[in-house]
């Protein structure tokens, strides 16, 4: 598993992440992030490739729940058009939204991973709770303005890791 701010694994996208790379980490179930992982940060629906690979990975038996700081109002729709649970107003990368994540997937930690595009609050929280982490690049430029902050920081450690 990943430490600190380093993730286990960078993606492009979300729909990048297969079933065998699942299983090739035993990985069952996963914690996902929902703004510039699941669909832009002003975006308001889902893609519809994004929509297929929800449910193809929902028939293949992978478990997921959204953990999001953004409000209830819109995680719980977006997490209703999906089908799945979500954790609104997270605070990540706190533990108590991620430990609620594994409550409610039912998993272990060495068997669930967290996917998401911010090393700060989706890969450091997942990696102090024992999670598989998974950075995709985020899919919008637009952004909250503390997060457009943060990423010039990303950048700078993305460039010191070693892959």
């Amino acid at each position: 598993m990943g430490t600190g701010l380093k993730p286990d694994l960078l993606i492009s996208h979300l729909d990048a992440l297969n079933i065998e790379l699942l299983e090739k980490h035993n990985l069952k179930a996963i914690i996902v992030d929902l703004d510039n992982t699941i669909l832009p940060w002003t975006g308001k629906d889902i893609p519809p490739r994004i929509k297929q690979w929800f449910q193809s990975h929902k028939q293949a038996g992978i478990k997921f729940c959204i953990v999001s700081n953004n409000s209830s109002r819109r995680v719980s729709r977006l997490a209703e058009e999906l089908g799945i649970p979500a954790i609104s107003r997270a605070i990540k990368p706190r533990r108590k939204a991620f430990r609620r994540a594994l409550l409610v997937l039912g998993t272990a930690p060495e068997h669930t991973a967290v996917v998401g595009d911010q090393i700060f609050t989706d890969v450091l929280g997942g990696n102090r709770m024992g999670l598989f982490t998974i950075l995709v690049s985020p899919l919008d430029k637009d952004e909250f303005i503390g997060t457009k902050f943060v990423r010039k920081l990303e950048r700078l450690i993305l460039r010191r890791l070693k892959y």
